[in-house]
């Protein structure tokens, strides 16, 4: 940056101009203005700034008023003392050449509108893309709750359609027996079906076809097998009716004369609760 430049920016010849300057600073300024035409054309820049400014606040006096004064101003012989007056320096015309300045603030201003409008906009985007996350949040939230329950479904729609594939084959195969078991004194109406397989020694009970009582937390049904008039454990399982398995297997068995149930506490016990027998049933020769 060139001194004449830097100089203008100092502010003092807004302070010159305006008349706030001591005589040391003028005659500091006067000098400045002599050696460097730039800052002699932004002293008549601001000047003429300021005489348009003063231009644009001034007021028409009253006709009888302008013609009250002119007739004073005429009627009096203007006296003036030339000794008295000796100009500090030699008065110096200036050509008066505002386009740039008048450029500059008119650049400054469309600048502080586009800046305005920027950031307008940009607010409104950010609210406008914060509603549509939050928007795309809840549809993937909703979308994941979908594809899980779907999951759910297919996984139980297969598992099923397989165990009445297997419950097809058994009832088919003659290696298969199917041991009905009907209710007891306990419950006359419940009853249940058993698959066992003698020769491999499975035990399966067909869930879609029982009908027993749904047992509470605190108690489970335990399966039976007599083998000789002993009663052996097979195992326990819970009544469930939304259970996602149709066959429920049990423990294996090589050799039983019939299967029963009954209601014991969580977990199975030793030997059957006889008073508990809630289903029973012969195996067929």
């Amino acid at each position: 940056m060139d001194e004449g430049r830097a100089y203008i920016e100092t502010g003092i010849l807004e302070q010159y101009v305006t008349g706030q300057l001591t005589a040391e600073e003028r005659y500091e300024v006067e000098a400045m203005a002599a050696k460097d035409p730039e800052v002699k054309q932004e002293i008549a820049s601001i000047e003429l700034t300021l005489e348009k400014y003063a231009m644009a606040g001034a007021r028409q006096p009253r006709e009888l008023l302008r013609d009250e004064i002119l007739n004073k101003i005429l009627s009096k012989p203007l006296e003036v003392n030339t000794e008295s007056i000796k100009p500090a320096h030699e008065a110096a015309i200036v050509p008066l050449q505002t386009k740039a300045y008048e450029t500059k603030i008119k650049r400054l201003y469309i600048a502080l509108i586009a800046c305005a409008v920027l950031l307008i906009i940009s607010i409104a985007a950010l609210f406008s893309t914060r509603e549509k996350l939050g928007n795309a949040k809840n549809e993937i939230i909703a979308l994941n709750l979908d594809r899980e329950k779907f999951a759910t479904e297919a996984s139980y729609l297969k598992e099923s359609n397989s165990d009445l594939q297997k419950i097809d084959e058994i009832t088919s195969s003659p290696d298969w027996k199917t041991v009905k078991l009907a209710g007891t004194k306990m419950d006359p109406k419940a009853k249940m079906t058993v698959y066992w397989h003698p020769g491999g020694q499975h035990v399966m009970v067909d869930n879609s076809k029982m009908q027993l009582p749904i047992n509470d937390q605190q108690h489970q049904y335990q399966l039976w097998a007599l083998v000789n008039g002993k009663p052996v454990d097979l195992g326990v399982f819970d009544v469930k009716a939304d259970s996602a398995h149709i066959l429920l297997k049990m423990k294996e068995i090589a050799g039983a004369q019939a299967f029963a149930v009954t209601l014991e506490k969580r977990g199975g016990s030793v030997g059957p609760t006889m008073d508990q027998m809630i289903v029973m049933g012969a195996v067929g020769i």
